[in-house]
């Protein structure tokens, strides 16, 4: 490679010495105007946030601990680098994801693990964390019991001795009634009046009896209508 001609060398050599020159008039202003900001200042601490302490720390990481004395720097170089290491540490810290022992079941597995035991009685412990398994959810059977526990379910053979709700209403479907009022009003020689009028659905044929009318129903007249519904030849 051919070497460069000496004035050429000589103008490379003289921009390099002015470019330098003309850093460190900028770095010796800068110096200055933070010894001035520190008079002003006097002794009162300046307050930093998070995002300028981690703006300072990168450029002071970038710099180092010997160019950092050299210079008149509004934060101490050990500060600085200090900062840098907190901040470094707190993007590899988990410790406020995490809490004590076992990481917390979330939601939607807790309720999958209700669903599984409310629908299969006969599951047990095991069999729950095999189906969870299946699902690519690693569940301890310790956390399946606790999860039952706080739901108020039984372990399987506890469940199996007992009706849900939906088995009661399955069983007794063609026997069960439900029972309200609704009110009508009609003229009568005392003007208008409003009568309650009890009536009876049987659920399973949706059905409606009417059980009786009463203008002013009160406790005496419900307990006869009890006794007219449940009466073994007549009744309801």
């Amino acid at each position: 490679m051919p070497s460069l001609s000496h004035p050429l060398q000589f103008v490379l050599v003289a921009l390099a010495g002015w470019m330098n020159q003309q850093q460190r008039d900028v770095i010796d202003y800068l110096q200055e105007e933070n010894r001035v900001l520190r008079e002003q200042l006097g002794s009162r601490r300046l307050r930093f946030t998070d995002d300028q302490r981690r703006r300072l720390a990168g450029k002071a990481r970038t710099l180092g601990r010997r160019l950092l004395r050299e210079m008149t720097t509004i934060v101490t170089p050990d500060t600085l680098l200090a900062w840098h290491r907190t901040l470094i540490a707190r993007r590899y810290d988990g410790s406020t994801r995490r809490g004590p022992g076992r990481p917390p079941v979330i939601a939607e597995i807790r309720a999958l693990i209700v669903r599984m035991a409310t629908e299969n009685r006969g599951w047990g412990y095991t069999r729950i964390q095999g189906a969870l398994a299946n699902l690519e959810h690693d569940v301890s059977r310790g956390t399946i019991a606790t999860v039952l526990r706080e739901h108020g379910l039984e372990p399987a053979p506890d469940r199996l001795k007992k009706t849900t709700w939906a088995e009661f209403l399955t069983t007794h479907w063609e026997i069960l009634a439900a029972a309200d009022f609704f009110t009508v009003d009609v003229w009568t020689g005392r003007g208008l009046t409003r009568f309650a009028v009890l009536f009876i659905i049987d659920l399973s044929t949706r059905r409606i009896h009417i059980a009786g009318i009463a203008a002013d129903p009160d406790a005496a007249w419900m307990s006869q209508m009890s006794r007219n519904l449940t009466d073994a030849a007549d009744g309801f």
